[in-house]
């Protein structure tokens, strides 16, 4: 059965929506985790990595904790999965470098891409919202294996710009700055809590359902589903500012 929505826009979750979470965690957790000391004996200066380390500092209570002591909190957040934004600014940067550099190639799967140039061609605007940065989030899209797909998108919104993934406030902040009203948006997601704050600030909503990703089992609720983007329809009809 196909989804059909009327809407204006696509919000795209990346993780377990887009992209493989195993991929993530598998390849880039490693690749980071090996590379934040460097980052933060060599980087102090910059300004991204001095605010981070600062964030990080906030967080654990510990003022002044020095390099090691925020590379240890850094991992320990890894091993948690947890969505700390500092974790993934300090991230964004290392997998930004890994990208520039060959040493990765992001992973789509393989319905993805195509439905994306479709929507895009149609006149769909493309958004994408993840916890990983816009940092980490421009290199994801820029080194796919199908070539540069940032050109797709109209823009991108992470934990730092647009706030917590399962808040509804976050998705009134992104319908804002996109000029859109709510229910022009649709928002693809394999996290239900994600899917119930969208829901709540007014957005279309479709849970997808892969097999073999870390929510599969759990299901996503009451929301409409999808186990990939072919079966998902978006047009409009109409232009909403």
């Amino acid at each position: 059965m196909t989804l059909h929505f009327d809407v204006d826009a696509v919000v795209l979750d990346i993780e377990g929506t887009t992209s493989a979470t195993g991929f993530v965690v598998d390849v880039l957790y490693p690749y980071s985790r090996a590379r934040f000391a460097a980052l933060l004996a060599e980087r102090s200066g910059d300004p991204e990595v001095a605010r981070a380390v600062a964030q990080v500092r906030e967080l654990t209570g510990d003022p002044h904790a020095d390099a090691a002591a925020v590379e240890k909190t850094l991992g320990a957040w890894l091993d948690e999965d947890r969505k700390a934004t500092p974790l993934k600014t300090l991230q964004g940067l290392i997998w930004s470098e890994g990208f520039a550099r060959g040493d990765l190639v992001s992973h789509f799967y393989d319905d993805v891409v195509p439905a994306l140039r479709a929507w895009h061609a149609a006149g769909l605007r493309l958004y994408v919202y993840s916890s990983g940065s816009v940092a980490a989030q421009r290199a994801w899209f820029s080194s796919t294996s199908d070539g540069d797909l940032l050109p797709l998108v109209l823009g991108l919104y992470d934990t730092g710009n647009a706030g917590p993934k399962q808040e509804p406030e976050s998705y009134r902040r992104i319908a804002e700055s996109t000029g859109l009203v709510p229910e022009r948006l649709l928002f693809l997601s394999d996290r239900p809590g994600e899917l119930d704050a969208a829901r709540a600030a007014g957005w279309h909503t479709v849970g997808i359902r892969r097999p073999g990703e870390p929510y599969y089992e759990q299901g996503v609720g009451d929301h409409a589903q999808a186990g990939t983007f072919d079966e998902i329809s978006v047009g409009t009809t109409r232009s909403t500012a």
